[in-house]
């Protein structure tokens, strides 16, 4: 199938920074600062700094003091749906660009080349890090047994590299390859997380592998990490994590290629409402059920009991109420 055309000068030109905050509700957030700039706190990495974030309105273009984001719309919406430069293009001219994009047109001279979609996973580390402590404080004050961290390898890495002073966590792809660890800092120092240069979080679903292994058909899609062990340790071994508030095509693949019923339960915010709702059309056609749990604003998985993971999804699984009231 010929992929879908895109010119990202004609998205960049159609949609400005303003249209695309307002879009992931994050313009009403910000304060204004200058003449044509604002502040306020970052939607990409939602941590410290309640001014981190500068979008400059005049030059289109925004920048995070904190954990170092930046560039134009596109960027910015790549960095928020944790999807390539291409797809980000493509969802913003189908979203805001009058009419449809022009079918693939034939090269002239001079024509760059057309940018098509590349699936290319991750590659398979060749090490693993040694020595990593369960019993971090860190671990216990984020609501984790030792059994639970130990069931997913994590543990904080003392040694060198760029992981040092960070709670490791392994990546593993669909067939249980180890291919990155992420670096989750324990104290309040920027980035929150660390991820190796190249790696594709779009490629990847986090616990997929031990999720698909089991006997179940439905599958929890929950936000982070930590969302997605705290929805393991009350009870629910088949959940795996976007590791970001976006669901990529290669993930949705991998999602309806394995389970007949998906439940996806983002976090309470703007981007996770967004996200659910993009996640849902997106496996909509495919031979599978899709549920929702809208969680109220603030909420999310990992700052939830395990009784209400499990009322939750109880409650969504029988066609009642979904959970969506802060307890």
């Amino acid at each position: 199938m010929t992929p879908e055309w895109v010119s990202f000068a004609e998205v960049k030109a159609a949609v400005n920074l303003r249209l695309v905050l307002e879009g992931y509700g994050v313009w009403e957030k910000l304060r204004r600062s200058g003449r044509e700039q604002y502040r306020g706190r970052c939607p990409i990495h939602r941590g410290e700094g309640p001014e981190a974030f500068h979008a400059h309105l005049g030059k289109n273009v925004f920048h995070c003091f904190a954990c170092g984001a930046g560039g134009n719309v596109l960027d910015l919406v790549a960095e928020l749906e944790q999807c390539s430069a291409r797809e980000a293009a493509l969802r913003l001219q189908r979203r805001y660009v009058v009419g449809r994009a022009p079918a693939p047109r034939p090269s002239e001279p001079g024509d760059g080349p057309l940018v098509t979609e590349k699936r290319e996973g991750n590659p398979v580390l060749s090490f693993s890090l040694p020595g990593l402590v369960a019993e971090h404080p860190y671990v216990s004050g984020r609501g984790l047994s030792r059994q639970t961290a130990c069931r997913f390898g994590i543990g904080y890495h003392a040694g060198p590299g760029i992981m040092s002073g960070r709670l490791a966590i392994p990546i593993h792809d669909e067939h249980g390859r180890l291919v990155a660890y992420c670096g989750r800092s324990v104290v309040a120092e920027p980035p929150r997380y660390r991820f190796p240069a190249r790696f594709r979080k779009s490629a990847v679903l986090f616990n997929y592998h031990r999720a698909a292994a089991g006997s179940e058909g439905r599958v929890v899609v929950v936000e982070g990490f930590f969302d997605c062990m705290r929805v393991h340790q009350a009870g629910f071994a088949a959940v795996v994590a976007l590791m970001g508030a976006a669901l990529s095509s290669e993930q949705a693949d991998l999602l309806a290629g394995r389970f007949s019923e998906i439940v996806l339960m983002l976090d309470g915010d703007p981007a996770g409402w967004a996200g659910t709702h993009d996640a849902a059309a997106r496996l909509m056609g495919r031979r599978c059920t899709v549920q929702r749990i809208l969680l109220a604003p603030g909420r999310q998985a990992d700052e939830m009991s395990s009784e209400e993971i499990g009322q939750a999804l109880r409650d969504v699984s029988t066609n009642e109420k979904p959970f969506t009231q802060k307890a």
